[in-house]
C-alpha cells in the first residue's frame, strides 16, 4: 500500500488527538518500522490495519467508522494535493465513473507499483450509478468515505446503498442515487 495512505491517516489522527497521543498510538501498534512512512514508499497494508485498530480503541470509535471518516478526509486532501486529477470531472458521477479510465492510470504514472482497487461503474440512469468495488484488501469502508468525500467536494447530495457481494468484503456493490 502506498505511503500516502499512511501519511494522510496519521495526519488526520494527529489533528484529532495531538502529537503526543499520536506517538503513543504508533508505539502501541508496535510497527516494524516504528511508524516512519513516506508518501512515496510502499508498505504492508497490515500495518495500516494495526494503526486503525489502535486508534479506533483510543478514539472509542468502531474501526469501520474510523476508516470511513478517513476516506472522507482523504478525498479532500487528494483534491488539494492532486487538483489536476479533478479538472476533468464536472460532478461526482463524472469523477466516480472515471476512476478506472482516468484516475487510477494517473495514479500509476506517479506510483508505478501502486496496487489500487478495481471499480466497475455503470450509469443506470441520469441519477443512478452502480459501482462495484473489488480489492483483496477489503477496505470498502475506505471506499465509503471516499465516495462521501467526492459528493461533498462537488457539493452534491446523494444516497448510497451498499451490498457486500462476498463475505470477506473484497467485492461490494454500491447503488448511488443523486
Amino acid at each position: 500500500m502506498k505511503g500516502i495512505i499512511f501519511t494522510e491517516f496519521l495526519a488526520m489522527i494527529e489533528n484529532e488527538v495531538g502529537l503526543i497521543e499520536l506517538e503513543a498510538g504508533i508505539e502501541e501498534a508496535n510497527l516494524p518500522n516504528g511508524g516512519a512512512y513516506t508518501a512515496v514508499g510502499t508498505y504492508d497494508h497490515h500495518e495500516l490495519f494495526s494503526l486503525i485498530m489502535v486508534f479506533s480503541k483510543r478514539l472509542n470509535m468502531p474501526p469501520n467508522e474510523l476508516v470511513r471518516r478517513f476516506g472522507k478526509a482523504a478525498f479532500g486532501r487528494f483534491a488539494e494535493l492532486y487538483g489536476n486529477f479533478f479538472s476533468h470531472a464536472n460532478n461526482a458521477f463524472d469523477m466516480l465513473i472515471s476512476i478506472e479510465s482516468y484516475i487510477h492510470p494517473e495514479v500509476r504514472k506517479l506510483y508505478p507499483d501502486a496496487q489500487v482497487p478495481h471499480f466497475k461503474s455503470t450509469l443506470i440512469d441520469h441519477n443512478t450509478l452502480e459501482l462495484i468495488y473489488e480489492s483483496p484488501r477489503a477496505m470498502h469502508d475506505l471506499a465509503d468515505g471516499l465516495i462521501e468525500g467526492c459528493f461533498e467536494h462537488y457539493k452534491e447530495s446523494f444516497t448510497m446503498k451498499k451490498e457486500l457481494l462476498t463475505e470477506q468484503g473484497n467485492q461490494v456493490k454500491y447503488i448511488i442515487t443523486k
